[in-house]
């Protein structure tokens, strides 16, 4: 019995030389899906972005948010100011009816009618602006991507990076060693490409 096990253990390890001696040997399909699962071959050179960090520091994205906020504010104020508009004069109709001010059953309804049509205006005009700014708010995020991405083209032209990862929280990157963290350089990049078209405001 325990010649059999001795026999049965010898094999196994004759089979684990093998086995090892031929993936050393030659590269396999398991070797490619290892690399491209990013085991990175010699002389790959990577680098990442810290979305939340560029977004905070690119004067271009704090420029178009300080923009869309003033255009929010100004669209609910307006917004407000007509709302109030109508509760007042709904108010008065309720007070004229209840005088029995209209000189007759029809003006009284007319008057009703005309408020109607100016809250399905109000509430047409709030659907339509609404809709404006999340349009805007969809063409500021594509030119915000298409400035980061012609941007990141012209850079890597001189430091030959073969990929830069975004990185927003955890959400990509669980861990990066710092050293390759090129947020900064990207960031100070952006804002020297903006400047020269501040200017000319």
């Amino acid at each position: 019995m325990k010649r059999i096990n001795y026999l049965a253990k010898g094999i196994l390890a004759a089979l684990v030389v093998v086995m090892f001696a031929q993936c050393s040997g030659k590269k396999t399909d398991a070797d490619e899906s290892v690399t491209a699962m990013g085991v990175a071959p010699s002389g790959l050179k990577i680098a990442y972005v810290e979305i939340d960090t560029l977004l905070t520091k690119y004067t271009f994205w704090n420029d178009l948010n300080e923009m869309m906020m003033k255009k929010e504010e100004n669209i609910r104020a307006t917004l407000n100011q007509k709302a109030r508009e109508l509760d007042a004069e709904g108010k008065e109709f309720q007070r004229k009816v209840q005088n029995n001010a209209f000189v007759s059953r029809e003006r009284a309804e007319q008057e009703n009618a005309r408020l109607v049509k100016k809250q399905q205006d109000l509430q047409e005009l709030q659907s339509r602006l609404t809709n404006e700014l999340q349009a805007e708010n969809q063409k500021n995020s594509l030119q915000l991507r298409d400035s980061i991405n012609s941007f990141l083209k012209i850079y890597n032209k001189k430091h030959k990076y073969s990929m830069i990862f975004s990185n927003t929280g955890f959400d990509n990157l669980l861990y990066a060693d710092k050293a390759y963290n090129i947020t900064n350089d990207i960031i100070e990049g952006l804002n020297e490409r903006y400047a020269p078209s501040q200017k000319k405001k």
